[in-house]
């Protein structure tokens, strides 16, 4: 019989939460989801279900139809993986919790995203400071059902193992890329704005945040200025990026990154909530639409 897998997660220490790593694989143990556990995916799905409604990209909504996830019971993975092997030849692995950053690169850069195994407390439910099930179920798998966001996925996977080489400010520019789109990136679509990063579709505050507050600028896609602008992670985001398209996103990826590196290792960082000449800005103050900074 398989040991049970570990829960993996931060650890409180006098200087704060400091996080821990894992690097195993483990077999999804279903048959041991306590009932308190599928009542946490219930409340969650149900919550986010209802939130997503003129808010989620389209496509978002229309993959997690086709995947069939349901607030009934925490899914499981062999039964997705079915489904998107099938579709874009991606599967779904078993982690214990956070991976270090070139495990992680290299799952991507062969199709595999990891998935932690364990969903949050009912006292994590509207915050918790690492990926859980629920994020990584319900945020993520989705869209690797959509041909162009899969290939996209692979490719950062490629760029990661290449910038894991080359250093540390490669990886801080790279890292900025995968959370200003697949964690928070919102979409331009016929019927305005929609959400498809991960971390804000799977929390409830955020999904609200980033569409309806007039606090966070709303910027247009640019690659160079993405992986300049530096983010925080314990608080509703200041900016987001919006693309045109997923397509869009695999395009950014397909050239060589290593001379951007060159060049970005000359520029400065940017903090999260500035907003810089030629900026292209989506609905600032009373505008509507897009404008470059300087002419609203």
């Amino acid at each position: 019989m398989n040991a049970q897998p570990r829960r993996v997660e931060h650890q409180q220490t006098d200087k704060g939460n400091v996080p821990v790593y894992t690097t195993a694989v483990v077999e999804q143990p279903w048959a041991s989801y306590s009932r308190e556990d599928h009542a946490t995916w219930a409340a969650l799905f149900e919550r986010q279900q209802e939130i997503l409604v003129g808010r989620a990209a389209r496509e978002f909504i229309d993959n997690q139809r086709r995947l069939r996830m349901t607030p009934d019971a925490i899914p499981k993975f062999d039964e997705l993986n079915r489904v998107l092997r099938k579709a874009t030849g991606w599967e779904l692995v078993g982690v214990e919790g956070l991976l270090p950053e070139l495990t992680f690169f290299e799952h991507l850069a062969n199709r595999r995203f990891p998935v932690t195994w364990w969903i949050r407390r009912p006292d994590q439910i509207d915050y918790i400071s690492e990926p859980d099930l629920f994020h990584d179920l319900f945020g993520h798998v989705p869209l690797l059902l959509n041909p162009a966001f899969a290939d996209y996925m692979q490719a950062y996977g490629r760029g990661g193992v290449k910038a894991h080489g080359i250093g540390a400010d490669a990886l801080v520019n790279l890292t900025r890329l995968y959370w200003y789109t697949v964690e928070f990136g919102l979409i331009q679509q016929e019927d305005g704005l929609r959400i498809y990063g991960s971390g804000i579709v799977s929390s409830k505050g955020e999904s609200i945040h980033c569409l309806e507050s007039t606090a966070p600028n709303r910027l247009g896609f640019d690659l160079m200025r993405i992986m300049r602008t530096r983010y925080r992670i314990d608080t509703y985001q200041k900016t987001y990026f919006v693309i045109g398209s997923f397509e869009q996103l695999m395009r950014a990826t397909e050239p060589d990154f290593t001379p951007y590196y060159a060049q970005l290792a000359a520029q400065g960082s940017i903090p999260a909530g500035n907003v810089l000449p030629g900026d292209l800005v989506y609905n600032r103050g009373t505008g509507e639409g897009w404008a470059r900074d300087g002419d609203i």
